[in-house]
């Protein structure tokens, strides 16, 4: 298996080491020739490309891109055309119109599109998935995700695009669908002409609530999803890499019970080889990928959603 790495920046870097871990890196793409250079001489399997286009004319079987969003969709389009199975960074794109074309222009070259919701793939996350699934803490009644730090701040997108992307994937995966209805609120504090600090309150069709508070200025790192059920409670810290279950809960007669705490999984803090292992694994026996296309898809509408209702919300 051969892939290309198209971007070797600060994300892309991690891509090539870990596409040449699992023994699939065939080809690095970098406009910077002094960059792509040093990545010849650590990497000297390698085939070496200053322009993507030119990576495309080549044998490769897939590509996975790691360029600033707003490139994704002229990248990823052309590497469909040429016939490639294709990874691309999160968001897939900033425009769902763009994302909706992708999936499209994939299903039609029968080809294999994943889109690297990194968080999806920890796994705490599947695990999770499946022991709610199970019915471990009863009828799921809400999920709620925390992703705060005092973070690089960013003025071309608002902190629920830029770092509120890995929650809306998990919550849209642990749920099974998309949301109903959509509400959220921003706050913009550092003058940046964009949200630093974002709620989202998510309504779905079968009940469950979700929430989600995103901030980049914030004086603690709080990373975690908590999921209130009838029979209990979870907190997956992503920091700590735990699950805990909490045995609380209020019946039907409103009575409390409380029968204490414990750690039921302990997860693992490096999910990209298990991400790309995934794709390398999907190129080869060409079934859908975890987060395919569609899912991807489902996350950037919601994006485009939650933008419209912070928008709407400041008018008051």
């Amino acid at each position: 298996m051969r892939v290309v790495a198209i971007g070797a920046g600060a994300w892309g870097k991690n891509i090539i080491r870990n596409l040449d871990e699992i023994g699939a890196l065939g080809g690095i793409v970098d406009g910077n020739a002094d960059r792509l250079n040093e990545f010849g001489e650590q990497y000297p399997q390698a085939a070496l490309f200053a322009d993507y286009r030119a990576a495309l004319e080549s044998d490769c079987e897939a590509v996975a891109i790691a360029t600033p969003t707003p490139s994704h969709f002229e990248i990823a389009m052309a590497a469909l055309e040429a016939g490639k199975d294709v990874f691309v960074e999160k968001p897939l794109t900033h425009s769902s119109a763009e994302a909706r074309q992708l999936v499209d222009a994939a299903r039609h070259k029968n080809a294999i599109l994943m889109v690297g919701h990194l968080l999806i793939y920890q796994p705490a996350i599947a695990w999770i998935r499946d022991y709610v699934a199970a019915g471990e803490i009863g009828e799921l009644f809400s999920i709620r995700h925390e992703r705060l730090n005092l973070g690089r701040a960013r003025s071309a997108e608002n902190v629920i695009w830029d770092i509120g992307v890995h929650d809306m994937a998990i919550m849209l995966y642990l749920v099974g669908m998309a949301p109903d209805r959509v509400r959220g609120t921003g706050h913009r504090m550092l003058g940046l002409g964009v949200e630093d600090e974002v709620h989202v309150h998510l309504e779905f069709e079968n009940g469950v609530r979700g929430n989600i508070h995103t901030s980049w200025l914030w004086p603690e790192t709080n990373r975690r999803t908590i999921l209130r059920g009838s029979r209990g409670m979870l907190v997956y810290d992503e920091v700590g890499q735990t699950v805990t279950h909490h045995r609380k809960w209020i019946d039907d007669d409103l009575q409390n019970h409380d029968e204490g705490s414990e750690v039921v999984h302990r997860g693992d803090g490096q999910p990209l080889k298990l991400e790309l292992q995934h794709f390398v694994d999907r190129v080869a026996d060409r079934q859908p990928a975890r987060s395919d296309g569609e899912s991807a898809l489902a996350v950037v509408e919601t994006l485009e959603r939650i933008n419209t209702a912070v928008e709407e919300s400041s008018r008051y």
